[in-house]
């Protein structure tokens, strides 16, 4: 008896997705690969994808409704290449961080507390709004595509 099936992966959570994993148009044609998944694993929300469609692109953001099948190692997704290629530019998300003093209260905790709020200022800023990726991220993702 001849086999007409070729063996189908089993789907796998979101949980599992990593950068790198190829992603596929609704007729299984590469589109791109994934760059970040976006969502809170801690409640088990999934909100979509930042994949790169090509190596110097701005990411594009797929939305999780827009996922159709998640395997080992590959996204398929419920969108055509054309679809695909109109999806908007992945935007990061809006952090917010508040450093407070220790409450001990002391001048050295409140001074420990000024500096920690200022390194954080530097090496990664507060954004109240939406925003492209900024520079450096670009050029990570870059090398992240390149070697992956």
């Amino acid at each position: 008896m001849r086999q007409t099936q070729s063996a189908m992966a089993d789907p796998v959570s979101w949980l599992m997705i990593e950068a790198g994993w190829k992603v596929h148009a609704a007729d299984g044609t590469e589109v791109g690969q994934v760059d970040e998944v976006v969502g809170d694993s801690g409640v088990d929300i999934f909100d979509g994808l930042a994949i790169a469609t090509s190596v110097l692109g701005k990411p594009r953001y797929v939305p999780s409704e827009e996922v159709a099948e998640i395997t080992e190692g590959n996204v398929r997704l419920s969108l055509t290449r054309e679809q695909v290629a109109q999806l908007r530019e992945y935007l990061e998300p809006a952090t917010s961080a508040q450093i407070e003093p220790d409450s001990k209260g002391g001048v050295g905790e409140s001074l420990g507390a000024e500096a920690r709020e200022l390194e954080g200022k530097a090496i990664a800023p507060t954004q109240r709004h939406e925003h492209s990726m900024n520079l450096w991220r670009r050029i990570a993702f870059f090398f992240r595509r390149l070697f992956s």
